[in-house]
């Protein structure tokens, strides 16, 4: 049974049970169950009573929907029916529409470009589209939506599907974008732009939270784009003829508590058109007469269809619903991708010792000036502190051993800029043992 169904199941037993026994005690049953289908445990019980409460406010919301009977779509207890809906909202959005004038680079859509559209299109079914990744409580949103746009133009030109990375885009493409506190997917264009390419997932894989940029890794150029256009705002029929070409990157407003518990059919809203999240626009089609876009998210399988959402087409709104045709985007590729960059090996510290690829070699112990133990730092370019115990990135080059953190300078520092370090230090991975 997939992660959906018994979602669907364990809520539909309570809805049974309702009627013959205490509420309190039979949510608490499901919050029991529901936590060990999601691997949820709590630090106290203190935590877990407050989840509980929490949990049981979104049951009540989910019944409330799901009992109208009215509605093309339905919402579960699914991953985040334990947040509350502040609380998802600060950690999984992380679109940033308004910084959007900083860069023109890209072209403006030709309306004229396609001709023959199909009455649907679905891009995974050619093989286009990647699995459903998973953001997590960064708000990088915009990073998946742009490489899941270079991953469909890139089989579509190529014949090869490629993950790629965007933990290279959270951590390098610092023009404008802020990592997991927003940005936009023009920006990451024009960033695999001037890179001339983006490196893979597997190869540069996804943490989660900023770090340093490995800047070895950027030029690991596996795919490449030549630009990217954009689609005119509000136009529709522009926006169905890009998305007949290839996968399109979107920004929508997902901040209403319907869409944080969606779980499938026809999402309607409400909805307002404040765009606060990135998504990608896979396909379209047509259920009983009514329209609807094929969307990919990033909140893993365990959000709406095993990590899609079906949204309205052909709203009367021309913004689109949730303001999914406000602002589109896309990718162009028409030169091959370089050949594959030969692997750098292992770091050599001796003779006979070496670490991994990217890592430091650490003096554990020395003896007359020659070093006769060595230990890895997993920091590439890091410095190795004195304590023979620790090292930092090459960003924050100061040990700072008495408080445990790595600095930009040497000397006395303020409270603020001690904080400050501490906090830029554990993005980047500082402070970390070998």
């Amino acid at each position: 049974m997939n992660l959906l169904s018994s979602s669907f199941l364990i809520t539909f037993l309570l809805f049974q049970r309702l009627t013959f026994s205490s509420p309190s005690h039979t949510t608490s049953e499901l919050f029991d169950t529901w936590c060990k289908q999601h691997g949820k445990t709590y630090s106290s019980e203190a935590e877990k009573l407050f989840r509980f409460r929490v949990f049981e406010d979104n049951f009540d919301f989910v019944k409330q929907h799901n009992d109208m009977g009215n509605s093309s779509y339905a919402l579960s207890l699914n991953a985040f029916a334990d947040l509350t809906h502040h609380e998802f909202k600060a950690s999984r959005l992380g679109f940033s529409p308004a910084s959007s004038m900083k860069l023109n680079h890209g072209k403006v859509q030709d309306p004229g470009f396609v001709r023959d559209i199909p009455s649907e299109m679905d891009w995974r079914k050619e093989g286009a589209v990647t699995q459903v990744k998973d953001q997590g409580s960064c708000g990088a949103c915009w990073s998946f939506s742009a490489t899941g746009a270079i991953e469909g133009i890139n089989k579509i030109v190529t014949g090869s599907l490629e993950s790629l990375s965007e933990q290279e885009l959270v951590d390098c493409d610092k023009s404008y974008n802020s990592g997991c506190e927003g940005g936009l997917m023009d920006y990451a264009y024009q960033f695999v732009i001037d890179n001339h390419g983006l490196d893979t997932e597997d190869d540069y894989p996804y943490q989660g939270r900023e770090r340093s940029c490995k800047k070895d890794k950027l030029k690991r150029r596996v795919v490449t784009i030549d630009g990217y256009t954009d689609v005119p705002s509000t136009n529709e029929k522009l926006l169905l003829q890009a998305v007949a070409t290839q996968p399109v990157s979107v920004g929508i407003c997902g901040s209403e508590r319907e869409f944080q518990m969606y779980s499938k059919g026809i999402f309607t809203g409400p909805c307002s058109t404040s765009l606060d999240h990135a998504v990608l626009i896979v396909g379209y089609g047509s259920e009983n007469g009514v329209d609807y876009w094929i969307v990919k998210n990033s909140w893993g399988t365990r959000w709406g269809m095993n990590g899609y959402i079906h949204m309205l087409r052909n709203s009367e709104n021309s913004q689109g619903l949730c303001g999914i045709n406000m602002l589109a985007s896309y990718p162009t590729k028409t030169s091959p991708n370089p050949p594959p960059p030969p692997s750098p090996g292992p770091t050599k510290c001796d003779i006979f010792t070496f670490c991994g690829e990217s890592e430091t070699c650490c003096c554990a112990r020395h003896l007359l000036g020659i070093c006769i133990s060595w230990k890895c730092c997993e920091l590439n370019s890091a410095v190795c502190c004195k304590d023979h115990t620790h090292c930092c990135p090459h960003d924050y080059p100061v040990c700072d051993t008495k408080r445990s953190q790595c600095l930009k300078r040497a000397g006395n520092v303020t409270r603020m800029e001690a904080v400050e370090s501490r906090r830029s230090s554990a993005k980047s991975g500082g402070w970390s043992s070998f």
